[in-house]
């Protein structure tokens, strides 16, 4: 136990500058679809807003999507997204699509948020508090560790085919990434129990509150 934890400090040390960019990396994109939101002329937001708006009736006049049929899709979703940074890792020439895809993630976020807040005002932050905040908690950090070993692994790869002197056991070091992977997964498929049965809850009470 003690040997495994000093093995993960030591991982944390020598790769901080990694696990720096990566969260760099998704700031700039959260701040990135900020500005989106702000770039859109008034058509566009008031186009947008309106299909935003009937979802969000439709939510409501339904009575919402049935629990187990979200919680399936949003562990789907992770599962997908876990095992294409994984795959993603261990090809070499993902390198650059691993730090694409974090950054997408940021801006995801950012222009959801900054969408809200932007045409809601108070209301639109309560409704990301509610809705996008809980669950995030959980799934931002999980992802960029998840893409910072991807990347770790990668380099890893890199040296030990172009760079002679260096000899890692690469078994060892695959063993390790797989199991990490393996917890992050259950983290996030943790994360869809608090998306679906308590955000999604919470956020089906908010919107009847706002439009009955």
């Amino acid at each position: 136990m003690q040997q495994g934890i000093r093995t993960v400090k030591n991982d944390l040390q020598s790769h901080t500058n990694i696990f720096v960019f990566i969260f760099v990396l998704f700031i700039m994109g959260m701040v990135f679809g900020a500005v989106i939101v702000n770039s859109m002329n008034f058509v566009q937001k008031q186009d947008l807003f309106f299909y935003l708006k009937q979802f969000f009736m439709q939510n409501i006049e339904m009575d919402g999507t049935p629990k187990t049929v979200l919680w399936k899709d949003s562990m789907l979703y992770h599962v997908k997204y876990l095992l294409l940074l994984f795959l993603l890792g261990i090809s070499i020439i993902g390198m650059p699509i691993i730090t694409v895809l974090l950054f997408i993630k940021g801006l995801v976020i950012g222009f959801s948020v900054g969408f809200l807040v932007n045409q809601m005002g108070w209301y639109g932050l309560l409704i990301s508090s509610v809705s996008i905040a809980p669950q995030n908690l959980i799934i931002i950090p999980a992802y960029l560790i998840a893409g910072s070993l991807a990347l770790i692994f990668s380099l890893t790869l890199c040296k030990q085919l172009f760079i002679r002197r260096v000899h890692q056991p690469l078994l060892k070091a695959f063993t390790r990434y797989s199991a990490w992977f393996g917890i992050l997964l259950v983290v996030l498929l943790f994360s869809s129990i608090i998306e679906v049965f308590f955000s999604n809850t919470i956020l089906e009470y908010v919107l009847r509150w706002l439009y009955n």
